[in-house]
């Protein structure tokens, strides 16, 4: 791709990274760039910094938490936790469905949506951003409250508020569908390993075991983004997606005598003559001794700030960069593979590119084989009477629903032109027909989990057990939940979902008859998916719905 006069957003454009990527950007001429940081003093000093350099660019700066809420976006986290009514909207947040109103209220889709990038480069560290919540503590806590028998509901909501997959899942999804809204062509992810590109023997942890737990969850989160972020790579209609994963330690922004920042905080210093030294007692206290003496003096020495690792003193950097240990990457090298993946370039760094020529993918003899076994099950079928139609066990009940839909409708009319032939109340009244006269099928649907909703619209049959609506979902019976259990699971008989399917096997019959002069390669997949046609069969129809209709289809193969 052409970088020049295009619009790119760099999430994380103040950090080590970030700020390296959008100098070699600029240096690209795009039409504009627009850079975000955390805070809004950090994201404005980025500008400042880029525009000495870069005088006649257009460069802009946002700023605010992108995991969270537009409205909560310049609130850190702690803050919302402290709250009791924030912290239930949260939880929401995080685990209830994603609908049009919590994509549209959250700060990514607005930043998105607002900015409407062609390109976004995103160099926040996820993984560290989730996984750094620390589950393990807030875990800890919840079980120590359970073993007292105590009850303390604030203590669970805050380990709810921390689960790592569903903030990774949830971000994910907003992401996917901001991407979309906002037109961006290119989505590039500065990821990582966790571990500084060292193993399980890694030596460096805060003091946890080794390896850190909480270090392993770092990298667990960040092996999981990959790994949706190669799933939507594969998604027809999706940006393409790419990802850099630096395994090393990433050095350096600065090196400088000044104030030693510990999360943007200034070490103070104290200190403890010799002659106060406390004696150890039966428990060491959890608080420094009444003679501590602090001051309000800063630390300042001689360090090199490595940006998200924090600052390091001389021999401390000397030693994390030596050979065998993390050893070192510069962020300008990680900028140059970011812009020549940008321009299409093959620099072999690509994450989702590896993941694409690694998996393996549908074979020949895979495809040969499944017409032996359709065969055979076809010829059980007849020898036992009966015909297979779907029993539940993948999913989802949609699938399921519109194959025994299929299956009625076949049983009822045999032929796509025959249904066209009758109204849509007489369908309805054809297929309840066979429901009532047919007690094994209509065990078979109800024993899986499937609700049947007569015509009339006011009745239903149900088992056991039902897929459809789920226990956590609204169970009250109103027009909207009604229509969207049938959309999702349930045996539609009514008359609106009789003539649905007609106007489907209309749009089928005239796919089919655009292509009927064709007869080169080109023509072989409809002829495969149509070979039975005017007959309905039940696959072949739901395959059409899945991926014309629901646009649910394999983009690589």
């Amino acid at each position: 791709m052409e970088l020049r006069d295009r619009t790119v957003l760099v999430l994380g454009g103040w950090g080590l990274v970030g700020s390296a990527v959008c100098h070699r950007l600029l240096s690209e001429q795009p039409k504009r760039l627009v850079l975000t940081s955390l805070r809004r003093s950090e994201a404005e000093e980025a500008v400042v910094e880029l525009r000495r350099r870069f005088p006649s660019a257009t460069i802009e700066a946002r700023w605010g938490d992108i995991f969270l809420r537009s409205a909560w976006k310049e609130h850190s986290r702690s803050e919302l936790l402290r709250d009791p009514a924030t912290r239930a909207a949260l939880i929401e947040d995080l685990l209830a469905e994603l609908d049009e109103h919590r994509l549209r209220q959250s700060a990514l889709y607005e930043l998105l949506t607002d900015v409407r990038p062609d390109i976004v480069v995103d160099c926040i560290n996820t993984a560290t951003a989730i996984a750094y919540q620390d589950i393990y503590t807030t875990a800890s806590a919840v079980w120590k409250t359970l073993r007292q028998g105590a009850e303390s509901s604030e203590t669970v909501e805050h380990l709810l508020c921390s689960l790592y997959i569903p903030q990774l899942i949830r971000h994910v999804q907003i992401l996917y569908h901001s991407l979309l809204e906002a037109g961006t062509q290119v989505y590039l992810k500065v990821g990582t390993t966790g571990t500084g590109g060292m193993g399980l023997n890694i030596p460096y942890t805060h003091s946890e075991e080794r390896p850190s737990r909480v270090l392993l969850a770092k990298s667990a989160v960040a092996g999981a983004h990959s790994l949706l972020l190669f799933l939507m790579g594969r998604t027809p209609g999706a940006p393409i997606i790419k990802e850099i994963k630096p395994a090393a330690i990433i050095g350096w922004k600065r090196i400088a005598y000044d104030t030693v920042l510990f999360r943007g905080r200034p070490l103070l210093r104290v200190d403890l003559p010799p002659e106060e030294a406390p004696e150890l007692g039966d428990r060491l206290p959890l608080q420094p001794p009444d003679t501590l003496r602090r001051s309000n003096e800063p630390l300042r020495s001689v360090f090199i700030d490595t940006g998200e690792n924090g600052v390091f003193a001389r021999a401390e950097f000397e030693t994390v960069t030596a050979l065998g240990q993390m050893e070192l990457i510069t962020p300008e090298e990680i900028a140059e593979v970011v812009v020549q993946e940008l321009r299409g370039g093959n620099t072999g760094y690509d994450i989702v590119a590896a993941f694409d020529a690694s998996v393996l993918g549908p074979t020949y003899r895979g495809g040969a084989l499944r017409h032996v076994a359709v065969e055979l099950l076809r010829q059980l079928e007849y020898e036992h009477h009966t015909e297979g139609i779907a029993f539940e066990m993948l999913g989802p009940p949609r699938l399921t629903k519109l194959l025994y839909e299929a299956h009625l409708l076949k049983r009822a009319f045999g032929s796509i032109p025959t249904v066209l032939e009758h109204t849509p109340e007489d369908i309805s009244e054809k297929l309840w027909d066979i429901l009532c006269r047919d007690s094994s099928l209509r065990s078979q649907i109800l024993t899986i989990g499937l609700a049947i909703l007569l015509p009339d619209g006011r009745r239903y049959l149900r088992g056991a057990e039902l897929k459809i609506p789920t226990s956590t979902e609204d169970h009250r019976c109103t027009p909207e939940t009604i229509e969207r259990w049938c959309e999702a699971g349930w045996i539609d008989l009514r008359p609106a979902n009789m003539a649905r399917w007609q106007e489907r096997f209309r749009k089928m019959i005239a796919h089919v008859h655009t292509n009927d002069a064709d007869t080169s390669s080109a023509s072989g997949e409809w002829r495969l998916h149509w070979s039975r046609l005017p007959n309905i069969d039940e696959s072949s129809v739901a395959t059409w719905i899945l991926t014309y209709e629901d646009h649910g289809f394999r983009g690589k193969r």
